[in-house]
């Protein structure tokens, strides 16, 4: 089978990440194991996870956030903060929107309420 020409036409059809994959699955030894099927998933979910990430990237580029690395893993749980992590964690996980329900939130001046809201 040549290569050269089944690369080049992955490359034009813009699924470089799926060339990229097919390369490092011909060098790789353990990969020989699996199935044709297996194989291909294996260059889909490739490709498929390189567009979401590419993706998310870019609407966080367009978010403009004041914060863009922030994550909840790097919340500060100080007890003057009065942050409660069962709470945060429920509201991360997204369910209150599936639910239709409301998020009010509060406190005092200047903490970053309206940077919240930017963010949402």
């Amino acid at each position: 089978m040549l290569t050269e020409p089944t690369l080049e036409k992955l490359k034009s059809l813009h699924l470089y990440v799926m060339a990229n994959a097919w390369v490092g699955q011909r060098t790789d030894p353990a990969i020989a194991e699996l199935d044709f099927d297996g194989r291909f998933a294996l260059l889909v979910d490739a490709e498929h996870i390189a567009r979401d990430n590419k993706r998310i990237g870019r609407l966080l580029r367009e978010a403009k956030l004041r914060i863009p690395s922030a994550c909840l893993e790097d919340i500060d749980y100080a007890p003057k903060r009065e942050l409660d992590r069962a709470q945060i964690r429920q509201l991360s996980s997204g369910r209150w929107i599936a639910d239709h329900a409301n998020v009010l939130i509060t406190g005092m001046t200047g903490v970053g309420k309206s940077v919240t809201e930017q963010a949402v």
